[in-house]
C-alpha cells in the first residue's frame, strides 16, 4: 500500500505560508553562478555557491550586483576608448578584463527574467536552465576577449609601436583601479550586511583586479623610460588574468550543465531525512539546480505497520524539514517505501528495467 507513495503524489502539496530561505551559507563553496554568478559566477569555488541565498533573496544584494555591473562596465568603456586613442595593448587587455568580469553578472539577470516564467506542458520543470545557456554565451565572450588581448599583445611584441598619450593611459589605469576598489568596498559592505559570503568573495576579487589595473600604470612608466616592450608584456600578463576568469567560469558552467552539486548538500539532505520522526532509513537522494533553486528526489523507508495516511504525513514532514535545512530548495519529491525485510526488495518488480 505504501510502496511508491510520495509527498507530491499521495496528497495535495502543503503551503506553509512562510519563506524557507533563512540566509544559510552554502559552504565553500557552493553557484556560480554566482553566481557565474551562479553557473555563472566565476569567482566561486563550488557549484552550490553559484548563487548565495542571502544575495538572491535580498533586494539590496541584487542592487549591489547591478551597480557593480554598471561601474565595471563604465570603467571598461573609458579604458577601451583611451586604449584606442593611445595604442596601449596593456590598457586594452585591462579593459577587456573588466568587461569580462562585468559580463559574468548577466546570467543572473537572465535567470531572474526568464526563470520567473511558470512551467508549461512542454517545459515542465520551468525555465531555470536559461541561466546555463547564458553562461555558455558568457564563456564564449570571455574566450573571445582573451584571444583578442593575446593577439594584440603578441603582435605588438613582434612589431613594436609607439604608445602615445601616456598621461591618458596612466589616468585610465588609475580609473580602472578606482572602479574596482569602489566595487570591492561596496560589495564587501553589502555582503557583510546581508550575510552573503559570495558577495564578499566577489568584492575581494574586485580588489585584486584593481592591482591588475595598476600594472598598466607600470607598463606606461616603462614606455616613458623607453622600454617599448613593457606595454605588450603587461598585456600578456593581463591576458593570463582573463584566462583565469575563463577557467573558473567554464568550470562552473560545466558543473551546472552536468547537474553537479556540493556533496555537503547531499550529506545535509540525508542527515535531515534520517532525523525526521518516523523515518527508519534512506535510499537514493538526488539534488539538481534549476536556475537558482534546488530540486530534490529522495527515498525514505517507514514501518510496515502504519497506514498510508501516516506514511504520507511522514513524507510531508520530511519534505518540510528539507525545505528548512537546504538553502534554495524549492521542492522535494519524497518517495516512501516500507522498511524491507531481510532478503526482500520492495522494488523487485522493477529490477529488469534498471
Amino acid at each position: 500500500m505504501m510502496n511508491g507513495m510520495s509527498s507530491s503524489e499521495a496528497g495535495p502539496r502543503h503551503d506553509h505560508g512562510h519563506d524557507h530561505d533563512h540566509g544559510h551559507d552554502h559552504g565553500h563553496r557552493a553557484g556560480a553562478l554566482s553566481r557565474l554568478l551562479h553557473v555563472a559566477r566565476p569567482h566561486s569555488h563550488e557549484a552550490a555557491d553559484q548563487v548565495d541565498a542571502a544575495m538572491e533573496a535580498s533586494a539590496e544584494g541584487m542592487r549591489a550586483l547591478w551597480i557593480s555591473l554598471a561601474i565595471l562596465g563604465a570603467t571598461a568603456v573609458i579604458q577601451g576608448a583611451v586604449a584606442a586613442l593611445s595604442g596601449s595593448v596593456a590598457l586594452l587587455g585591462d579593459a577587456l578584463h573588466n568587461a569580462a568580469d562585468a559580463l559574468t553578472a548577466l546570467p543572473l539577470g537572465v535567470a531572474f527574467v526568464v526563470g520567473r516564467r511558470p512551467p508549461s506542458r512542454r517545459y515542465t520543470y520551468g525555465y531555470g536552465r536559461a541561466e546555463d545557456l547564458a553562461g555558455v554565451l558568457i564563456v564564449v565572450l570571455i574566450l573571445a576577449s582573451s584571444a583578442l588581448a593575446a593577439y594584440e599583445a603578441v603582435t605588438r611584441l613582434l612589431h613594436p609601436q609607439h604608445v602615445s598619450a601616456l598621461i591618458a593611459v596612466a589616468v585610465a589605469a588609475l580609473a580602472g583601479f578606482a572602479g574596482n576598489e569602489l566595487v570591492a568596498r561596496y560589495r564587501i559592505r553589502v555582503g557583510r550586511k546581508i550575510g552573503s559570503a559570495a558577495l564578499v568573495a566577489d568584492g575581494l576579487h574586485a580588489r585584486t583586479d584593481g592591482f591588475t589595473s595598476l600594472a598598466v600604470l607600470l607598463g606606461a612608466g616603462g614606455v616613458a623610460l623607453g622600454w617599448n616592450w613593457a606595454d605588450p608584456a603587461i598585456g600578456l600578463v593581463i591576458t593570463v588574468a582573463i584566462l583565469a576568469v575563463l577557467w573558473q567560469a567554464g568550470r562552473e558552467v560545466y558543473r551546472r550543465l552536468m547537474d553537479a552539486v556540493d556533496p555537503a548538500l547531499v550529506d545535509q539532505a540525508e542527515r535531515t531525512l534520517r532525523e525526521t520522526p518516523g523515518v527508519l532509513g534512506t535510499g537514493l537522494v538526488r539534488l539538481r539546480w534549476l536556475g537558482h533553486h534546488l530540486r530534490a528526489e529522495c527515498e525514505i523507508a517507514v514501518g510496515t505497520d502504519i497506514s498510508a495516511v501516516a506514511a504520507h504525513e511522514i513524507a510531508v514532514t520530511a519534505e518540510h524539514s528539507l525545505l528548512h535545512a537546504l538553502p534554495r530548495l524549492s521542492s522535494a519529491l519524497v518517495h516512501v517505501d516500507p522498511q524491507p525485510r531481510q532478503g526482500t526488495d520492495p522494488h523487485a518488480v522493477l529490477g529488469s528495467h534498471r
